[in-house]
């Protein structure tokens, strides 16, 4: 439960920067901005969500690996 919270929680402030500041790369600070990034944010959160929740396992599993390869504690 706690990773499906913690990928949930996530992936929304992710998306949220992240398809907020596609938009206005592309658009600018336009009529229609807030509407552009919603619809941008809508489609960005399930894919990001789903990503994270099945990749969080392996890169963990590699973070330690390397930190562990590289004598990191």
């Amino acid at each position: 439960m706690q990773k499906l919270i913690f990928t949930t929680l996530f992936s929304f402030c992710l998306s949220t920067l992240v398809s907020g500041w596609v938009t206005y790369v592309n658009l600018g600070v336009a009529p229609g901005f807030l509407q552009h990034w919603f619809r941008a944010f809508i489609h960005a959160w399930p894919v990001a969500l789903v990503t994270a929740y099945l990749l969080s396992g392996p890169i963990h599993s590699l973070t330690h690996f390397i930190l562990e390869r590289n004598h990191v504690k």
